[in-house]
């Protein structure tokens, strides 16, 4: 008997099933928690939080459509990229991109609707994440089975959420596919079929309010002084029913900003110390004890590195942060996701903690002192700079100081902050740092006799003051009897005093009691200079606050004016001797 052979239709059955897109998104997550892609601590706990919800996310009411995933990824074959090299191609994404993009769109929670509502992305500088969401803005404009929809690239400025709206545009045009049902205008991308619409919108004037969000694409939240336009964006949702938000930044350097809280939450909803199932969090990071330097660990920050960022452009990177010490805090920030004190520090840290001891000031130590008034209804500072006898750095002696700041602030005033920005004003005060005066504005009778204690236990020969910051209290300073100083705020009078605070920080020649304001704002400080190299510190630069920074500066200013004492009675034991 002859046996007919199988048919073809059999055979073409038995053989393995095409591979689809979303295949790629469970592949990435197995590769990374596998150790076969080189990822970071957060990055591998998404993926293990990905595979986990495969397997048990059911009991949640969880569960990954294969075909939603596929039809968002699919999308993007019909994008083209619109700029340098890669100028006309189709937008192919990377396997990491096929992760955010899969599981953005891919899981659906218990009502049926997508299930993530905020995604946080954080990634170096250089690895697309302006086009990955601006791809993003085009799939909910058009695709996402949304009547009139509204997808807007929201930022601070005009100009920062005209880039990532600007990416949007040029791929609309770049695509035959898109090109053929999309308006596309200067400021507006319309999709008249839907009625839906892509636009750019900032926190200046009032063009994030009134608004129906389908998807906010929030640019670079790790510029975002305040969380305005992450709240306002949200809060236009409220009528969606499957909206989404994207946040896609840089790393920062403000632990009290609104990128910092959504890193910081991210981390612990991938690691499952917080539950939030429509929270997702993409964060690049390098592991404790990674040397940045180091190219094995570039994956970690960098999950597109030879992609869209090539070896070479680190390379540079590096070679200019190590040539160039003020860069260093922001190459690692921009492109090794190493979260910093400040965005472009002045004065390093490291070791400040160190210089901290337990020893008083010597009474009657003759000392120069700086006041910093700043707002009625902000911190007031005043710094004390003295000579220390004995310098504990070998080869120094007689160049060491003793440092002292003392901080006032009303009581009303140091609530709200410690509400909104999250700096604790009040533990500060708690424990002395800070004196708290009652109502919404300092009094100055409060800091008026706080210097007039501090001048019972050291000789205060000066006291300098920001000239263009005068207020009736230091009128009745100089009545009292203390030799206060003008200091012009410019290069001419601060760039000594600024180079002397540099020289003191890095050589360590600092003894200061560990005031923890004091340090806040040390991290905060960041510089600026003028044509000649003359260095000042910046308060429009700075993260936060500075008062004590150019209390110091207004300090040292008045040593040099008053010069070095040639006995130990003050103008105000001069004054005091004659009123009792």
């Amino acid at each position: 008997m002859v046996v007919a052979a199988p048919a073809r239709k059999s055979v073409r059955r038995m053989a393995a099933p095409p591979r689809r897109p979303s295949d790629g998104v469970h592949a990435y997550a197995r590769a990374v928690d596998a150790g076969r892609i080189v990822a970071g601590p957060y990055v591998r706990a998404a993926a293990r939080r990905h595979l986990a919800d495969l397997d048990a996310g059911a009991r949640r009411g969880l569960r990954f459509d294969a075909g939603l995933a596929d039809h968002a990824l699919r999308f993007f074959d019909y994008l083209r990229l619109a700029e340098g090299e890669f100028a006309g191609r189709p937008f192919t994404l990377a396997p990491a991109q096929v992760f955010v993009v899969g599981s953005l769109f891919g899981w659906v929670g218990p009502d049926g609707y997508r299930r993530f509502r905020l995604a946080y992305i954080e990634m170096g500088k250089g690895n697309g994440k302006s086009p990955l969401l601006s791809g993003v803005g085009l799939y909910c404009l058009l695709a996402d089975e949304e009547q009139g929809a509204e997808v807007y690239a929201a930022a601070v400025t005009r100009e920062q959420a005209g880039i990532m709206f600007r990416d949007a545009k040029r791929m609309a045009e770049a695509s035959p596919s898109l090109r053929s049902r999309l308006e596309v205008s200067e400021h507006n991308i319309a999709h008249p079929a839907s009625g839906s619409f892509f636009r750019p919108v900032s926190s200046e004037g009032r063009s994030l309010d009134g608004k129906r969000v389908h998807a906010g694409l929030i640019d670079e939240i790790h510029e975002h002084p305040s969380s305005v336009v992450v709240d306002k964006i949200r809060a236009g949702t409220k009528g969606r029913r499957q909206a989404l938000i994207c946040e896609i930044t840089n790393s920062g350097y403000d632990r009290h900003s609104v990128c910092w809280q959504h890193h910081d939450y991210s981390i612990k909803v991938a690691t499952g110390a917080i539950e939030n199932d429509a929270w997702f969090g993409y964060v690049c990071a390098l592991d404790e004890g990674d040397d940045w330097t180091d190219e094995a660990v570039w994956p970690k920050a960098n999950p597109l590195l030879d992609v869209s960022i090539t070896r070479k452009y680190l390379r540079e990177q590096i070679a200019e942060a190590q040539g160039i010490p003020a860069k260093g805090d922001i190459v690692k920030r921009l492109s090794f996701c190493v979260w910093t004190e400040g965005a472009a520090r002045w004065l390093p840290l490291e070791g400040w903690d160190a210089m901290a001891d337990g020893r008083l000031i010597p009474p009657g130590t003759v000392a120069f002192a700086g006041l910093d008034l700043a707002s009625t209804t902000d911190l007031t500072a005043f710094t004390l700079v003295a000579p220390r006898e004995h310098c504990d750095q070998e080869g120094h002696a007689g160049r060491c100081i003793d440092l002292r700041a003392f901080f006032w602030a009303p009581e009303a005033g140091a609530r709200r902050r410690a509400e909104r920005d999250r700096v604790p004003y009040l533990q500060w005060a708690r424990e002395g740092w800070i004196t708290l005066t009652p109502g919404d504005i300092t009094d100055y009778r409060a800091v008026r006799a706080g210097i007039h204690d501090i001048a019972e236990r050291v000789v205060l020969r000066a006291i300098g003051y920001d000239r263009w910051n005068a207020a009736q209290i230091v009128t009745e300073l100089g009545d009292d009897g203390f030799f206060m100083i003008p200091v012009g705020q410019g290069y001419a009078s601060l760039a000594t005093p600024s180079r002397e605070i540099e020289t003191f920080v890095i050589g360590g020649l600092i003894h200061h009691d560990g005031n923890p304001v004091l340090r806040w704002m040390v991290g905060n400080v960041n510089a600026e200079t003028d044509p000649a190299g003359n260095l000042k510190p910046s308060r429009e630069k700075s993260t936060d606050r500075i008062d004590g920074i150019a209390a110091w500066c207004d300090a040292l200013f008045a040593r040099h004016v008053a010069g070095e004492p040639r006995d130990e009675v003050s103008a105000y034991e001069t004054v005091r001797t004659i009123l009792t």
